[in-house]
């Protein structure tokens, strides 16, 4: 048996549900360290901001799971909804903070949703999340159909790309962090889309 077939062994007898108990601990820790002065001058801007940082990254690597299985036979499948809800959560509550905590006037939010490009480019792949979020269930997936779904959640790569792209504005400066994170978005999808292509293509029925 190799390494990657034992992994996938374990992973079997992992329940989904506890990805999602486990889940609750980054934003309970981040909201402590805001509450108890760990999170700096502005503990605000400081938990809007890692919260937002954690989103995206859950997200990536719920895209990076089929090269994963693809390059090293590890098999993340069953835990890709779970995973892409948990950063879908997470990028609900970056918002919240935002719209709540920082802004808090409802005139000022929609004013920088217009004026502010990087707010703009957030909010256009919070947008775009929005379905995928909502269809990511079983009843959705019987509803839609297979091929309706799944042309449904291709929102995610341009959701994910506009979110990278925001991730790289919100400083005054181009960070490497965040361009490398940028960058990781972009090399995912370069996988990804070819992938589709390829399916498409050679799939039963394909002319």
């Amino acid at each position: 048996m190799s390494p990657a077939q034992h992994i996938n062994a374990a992973l079997r007898r992992l329940p989904a549900w506890l990805f999602y108990l486990v889940a609750v601990l980054p934003p309970a820790w981040l909201f402590w360290q805001a509450v108890s002065g760990g999170l700096g001058a502005d503990p605000v801007k400081g938990l809007e901001l890692r919260i937002g940082k954690l989103g995206l990254q859950v997200l990536v690597a719920s895209l990076a799971i089929t090269p994963l299985r693809r390059f090293t036979g590890v098999s993340l499948i069953r835990f890709r909804r779970a995973i892409s809800l948990i950063g879908f959560a997470y990028i609900f509550l970056h918002l919240l903070v935002w719209l709540l905590l920082d802004v808090q006037i409802a005139s000022q939010i929609w004013a920088d949703i217009l004026k502010r490009p990087y707010i703009t480019i957030g909010m256009g792949a919070f947008v775009l999340m929005l379905p995928l979020a909502a269809t990511s269930n079983g009843l959705s997936l019987r509803r839609l159909g297979a091929a309706r779904w799944r042309a449904l959640h291709r929102l995610t790569y341009p959701a994910l790309a506009l979110a990278g792209v925001h991730y790289v504005m919100v400083g005054k400066v181009w960070r490497p962090e965040a361009l490398a994170w940028l960058a990781g978005v972009l090399l995912l999808l370069a996988f990804r889309l070819p992938l589709a292509k390829w399916r498409a293509r050679f799939a039963p029925g394909a002319s």
